[in-house]
């Protein structure tokens, strides 16, 4: 009986903060940083793990690339390349909403599947929230796909989500595995994730065309040409130095540094090249505090969660439940993808491969390992709090004044969720479950 304590209290405390985040009675971050005051006092107080344990669990590298990748961000944003890009974009499909998301929703999950969610959503979301505000309509809609498309571009391959590089390291399975085996199933998902989109985003797709019958009429072009002054000095070496860490992004599993080392590099660089056009100073304030003190209590909410047991009684669950190699498999799935919407999938993904290593009894195990990866990676978009490119848009959008409120992005989050790990069922037991 005393074994159910402690995982029961982990689900209590991710209940506790998502009855808050839903009820918005406390702004999320405040909501996260009281949670993890509690988690911290219960943890302390009945020794389930130190306090230096659960500081331990903030992880640095994920606020450090938040960091630097925001005054990275911040830098460009000076620039006017996000008002150009954007008018050149808009020109081109400003005019056709659906085509819009699906090419901006397109380009971010190709992106994502290289480089890291969190930076492919620092580097489009502008562009794309300046492409939506010149239509004068509200951005939500269209920044939510741009992350549903991130977190399942960065399924496909090895280096595209944490989750799957420690399935990688601990399964022996190369960079060219993950493609052949994830990114057909990614390419599906992200083409049915597109048609529910439109179902999804009917009312607002049909307020978008007459917005622009409205302003045509008045005389407003969305899509014309305008004059946009850009910073080419600043521009040119930004690009050189995002360049270079793109390939130190896609270096960083074969050269075994952390993933805060590319963004570390690229912004001190950045900033020594510029330092004569944008102070240090300027580029600190694009550091949204709020979005990196959420990051720092939900670090501490989940290392608590982690020490009383939850993701090992997720893993045990599965392994009592599940008994034919394809249920196994699709419990897995679908499980870790529920899981993942509400705590972390990295230490989720180390609790189940142990788990399924013991579950294989003789059977090949890779495809039990690509329904964790489909299912980890994929399942954070079911809540605003299941990646952190979610959050990370969130505090995008309320900079500029949109509330993003958790019952919303679950709204539409738990739709993908739901569309696409239907699509991952169908296509794991056709490619694995028939033979």
């Amino acid at each position: 009986m005393h074994s159910l304590v402690r995982p029961l209290l982990g689900f209590g405390l991710l209940i506790a903060l998502y009855a808050l985040l839903c009820l918005e009675v406390l702004h999320r971050t405040v909501a996260a940083l009281l949670v993890a005051s509690i988690a911290l006092l219960i943890d302390v107080f009945y020794r389930y793990a130190s306090f230096d344990r659960i500081l331990a669990s903030i992880d640095l590298n994920t606020i450090l690339l938040l960091i630097c990748m925001m005054m990275f961000v911040g830098v460009l944003s000076r620039t006017g390349a996000f008002e150009y890009i954007a008018m050149k974009i808009s020109r081109r499909f400003g005019s056709r909403p659906y085509a819009l998301v699906s090419v901006v929703a397109s380009i971010t999950a190709a992106i994502s599947a290289f480089i890291d969610n969190v930076t492919t959503v620092l580097l489009l979301l502008p562009i794309v929230l300046e492409i939506v505000e010149r239509a004068r309509m509200d951005p939500r809609p269209i920044a939510f796909a741009t992350v549903f498309a991130s977190n399942i571009g960065g399924t496909a391959t090895l280096i595209g989500d944490p989750p799957n590089i420690i399935i990688g390291s601990e399964a022996h399975l190369g960079f060219d595995s993950f493609i052949y085996n994830l990114a057909p199933a990614t390419a599906l998902c992200m083409v049915f994730t597109l048609v529910l989109l439109k179902g999804l985003y009917r009312e607002w797709f049909s307020e978008y065309s007459k917005t622009l019958e409205r302003l045509k009429a008045l005389g407003i072009e969305l899509v014309s040409e305008r004059a946009i002054e850009v910073d080419h000095y600043v521009v040119k070496r930004a690009l050189a130095v995002l360049l270079l860490v793109v390939a130190m992004f896609i270096l960083e599993d074969f050269l075994k540094y952390p993933p805060a080392v590319p963004p570390l590099v690229g912004v001190g660089l950045l900033l020594t090249l510029v330092r004569s056009r944008i102070s240090v100073e300027e580029a600190l304030r694009s550091v949204d505090l709020a979005t990196i003190m959420f990051f720092v209590a939900m670090f501490v909410v989940v290392g608590a969660t982690d020490s009383l047991g939850v993701p090992s009684f997720i893993a045990k669950g599965i392994a009592f439940l599940a008994h034919s190699f394809v249920t196994q498999m699709l419990a897995i799935l679908w499980i870790s993808a529920l899981a993942s919407a509400f705590i972390d999938n990295i230490p989720l993904v180390a609790s189940m491969i142990p788990v399924i290593k013991a579950l294989a009894h003789g059977h090949c195990a890779e495809p039990l390992f690509w329904a964790l990866s489909l299912g980890g990676c994929m399942g954070g978009n079911g809540t605003l709090v299941g990646a952190s490119a979610n959050v990370v848009a969130a505090g995008i959008l309320e900079k500029r004044g949109y509330h993003v409120s958790f019952a919303e992005f679950t709204r539409y989050g738990m739709m993908v969720l739901i569309t696409t790990m239907t699509i991952c069922s169908l296509y794991l037991v056709l490619r694995y479950g028939l033979g």
